[in-house]
């Protein structure tokens, strides 16, 4: 018994992690919906949560990581996925694994009461939460791109990875600027089309060897 209990432990102790992260994320969304991002702070988060503020820097460097959700995890699973990617996957293929999941919570994003939809109202108001997205968002695909080269074998430096990985995030947000604009579509299938976009080549007609036209004032 004393076995199972021990064997069982670290399942516990994860599953009580998630309960805090899920509940320091949820109050803190709650307050920045009605406060405004810029007015709560981690006191009042914690307080909500019913933990301290300790436990609450245990889970999140700033505030606005925890209204963003953000969650080490995710990450994790895409660096996984990138690792473990089948033996001549394509870097696009294994990259559209990885946002499969996204594109689960985007199609939602029409109902304004999902989490998502508020979290993406309150990026668009609040400059300090954008700023820290933006950050969040540049360190994830460092790591995506590190994780992608080693994959393929590029070689250190070589910037390939990194475009590839930078193009697909752009890919969805495009999409989801179109979903916006009045697409009938769905967000998948408007991803599924950057991709193969991106794929084929978007303008093959580039010519690198030209130089590039400039004004009359020589400007480019």
């Amino acid at each position: 018994m004393e076995i199972e209990e021990t064997a069982a432990a670290p399942g516990r102790r994860e599953r009580k992690k998630r309960e805090t992260r899920a509940a320091l994320t949820a109050a803190a969304l709650r307050l920045a919906l009605e406060k405004g991002p810029d007015n709560v702070t981690v006191e009042e988060i914690s307080e909500a949560a019913d933990v301290s503020v300790r436990t609450f820097f245990n889970y999140f460097s700033h505030k606005e990581h925890a209204i963003l959700g953000r969650d080490p995890d995710d990450l994790e699973l895409a660096l996984r996925r990138i690792r473990e990617a089948p033996a001549g996957e394509s870097p696009f293929a294994t990259m559209r694994a990885i946002v499969a999941r996204v594109l689960d919570d985007l199609e939602s994003i029409e109902d304004q009461e999902t989490a998502l939809a508020q979290r993406i109202r309150l990026i668009t108001e609040s400059p300090n939460l954008l700023a820290q997205f933006v950050v969040l968002g540049s360190e994830d695909e460092r790591d995506l791109a590190a994780a992608l080269g080693d994959q393929m074998g590029e070689p250190l430096g070589s910037p390939l990875p990194a475009l590839i990985v930078s193009a697909t995030s752009m890919a969805v947000r495009v999409a989801v600027e179109q979903r916006k604009a009045g697409s009938d579509r769905s967000i998948r299938s408007l991803v599924d089309e950057g991709f193969s976009l991106l794929a084929t080549g978007l303008d093959p007609h580039y010519d690198p060897t030209l130089e590039p036209r400039t004004d009359q004032k020589g400007q480019a």
